[in-house]
């Protein structure tokens, strides 16, 4: 269980991550005078740290208007995709969405930058509060009047990867029937985003609620830290994480995806059809740098250092430098 403080946490960590990584690449600085509209659609737990950037981005480039909208991952791709909106960045939370809902349409590359865990928020006037913990969760959340809210798996990487949670979960607590006894119970409410969970946390509607352990933490909430074995953050357990496997609505109506269970990575593209590619392209550049990396670093969004790119002869050259992957 922990709180954590996001200013203290903000200050000191983009302070360290500059300075250590600052030798090996350099701050972008602008070279020509940018200008436009800049729509960035994001994940919602991408919210903070993309609202802490594009402040930085514009002390470099103030005459760019950048409008972040944050939503599921999978909503926000298919304001693209399917309602054909205009944007300039897309910041997925799970980054095998980007080629499996817009390839080869809509974009050619993606590029891995930060990962996650994920975690069980609460506050302090949640119920069992001073009881609950790594060993015991599963067991509160079945009590009589227990709470406890998720994303939409069809809208949200975080839904899908609560129901993995709840697959590995039961084999890692040796549970037999908790992934069902989980889902079917009638305090497991569902929301579209894991964000939008936040305020039915804050006003008392729910006791619990599956997140990621970086929007906890930027919300001051209470959160258990689950076992590495279950919480999707460790390479160490992939194999094991791909045990679990939840089916989401797909590309096309009425097709389906099966998503099985692996490290969080979150992954960022630009729409190949924007028309000011020169100021998304900077955006981008400026998340990569080292500046960018340690303000996801100070959101708990632990960065991805290279960065690595499906194939990196189809990045922007400005790009290049940060990705790793093949050309």
């Amino acid at each position: 269980m922990k709180r954590a403080s996001v200013i203290s946490l903000f200050l000191s960590l983009v302070i360290a991550l500059t300075l250590i990584v600052g030798c090996s690449s350099s701050k972008p600085t602008p070279t020509s005078e940018l200008s436009g509209r800049l729509p960035i659609f994001h994940a919602g737990s991408l919210t903070m740290p993309f609202a802490q950037v594009s402040e930085e981005f514009n002390k470099l480039y103030p005459d760019v208007e950048i409008l972040t909208e944050g939503a599921g991952s999978q909503t926000t791709i298919r304001k693209v995709t399917e309602l054909q909106k205009e944007c300039g960045v897309i910041g997925s939370a799970d980054y095998t969405l980007i080629p499996q809902l817009m390839f080869p349409e809509y974009a050619d590359w993606y590029i891995v930058f930060a990962t996650n865990q994920m975690c069980i928020a609460y506050t302090d006037s949640s119920q069992f509060a001073d009881e609950i913990d790594d060993s015991n969760w599963y067991e509160i959340l079945q009590r009589d009047g227990i709470t406890y809210g998720r994303s939409d798996p069809d809208q949200d990487p975080c839904g899908y990867r609560t129901l993995m949670v709840w697959q590995l979960a039961e084999a890692h607590h040796d549970a037999p029937g908790l992934y069902d006894k989980l889902y079917e119970a009638e305090g497991d409410k569902v929301r579209s985003k894991s964000v939008d969970l936040i305020a039915l946390l804050e006003s008392g509607d729910l006791d619990y609620a599956f997140e990621y352990s970086s929007v906890a933490a930027q919300h001051d909430l209470n959160y258990v830290v689950l076992p590495p074995e279950i919480n999707l953050s460790s390479e160490e357990f992939r194999d094991f994480y791909g045990t679990a496997e939840v089916e989401i609505s797909g590309k096309k109506p009425g097709e389906m995806i099966t998503k099985k269970g692996k490290p969080i990575v979150y992954g960022v593209t630009i729409p190949g059809n924007f028309p000011n590619q020169e100021i998304a392209v900077a955006w981008v550049n400026f998340l990569l740098s080292p500046e960018g990396m340690a303000i996801m670093e100070a959101n708990g969004q632990p960065p991805v250092i290279p960065a690595i790119t499906n194939d990196r002869s189809k990045l922007p050259g400005e790009l290049r430098e940060y990705a790793a992957g093949a050309d």
